[in-house]
């Protein structure tokens, strides 16, 4: 009964992390402005991460953790590299 349960909360799980890359993926087509752009590839990457941690559950594994630890510093200096850029045209002072 539990192993069924899991199961279908996985797939819910996925099923709801799948919609919101295709919304984020609208969003970063159709973003009339670059802050627009750099929040949906910032919500991009989150989502991704949960898509890496549903993936690690379903598996049985910890090496999706790590590897979802990992994007997320990657993608936190990234954002905040662009966005300074986007605002001074320098990221480095």
């Amino acid at each position: 009964m539990t192993g069924s349960l899991l199961s279908i909360a996985l797939a819910f799980a996925l099923a709801c992390v799948s919609v919101a890359i295709l919304l984020n993926l609208y969003r970063l087509v159709r973003g009339p402005t670059s802050g627009d752009r750099i929040l949906a590839v910032d919500t991009l990457t989150i989502n991704a991460i949960a898509l890496i941690v549903v993936f690690g559950v379903a598996w049985k594994t910890q090496t999706y953790f790590e590897a979802a630890l990992l994007l997320a510093m990657v993608a936190f200096v990234g954002t905040v590299a662009y966005c300074k850029f986007l605002l001074r045209g320098d990221i480095i002072e």
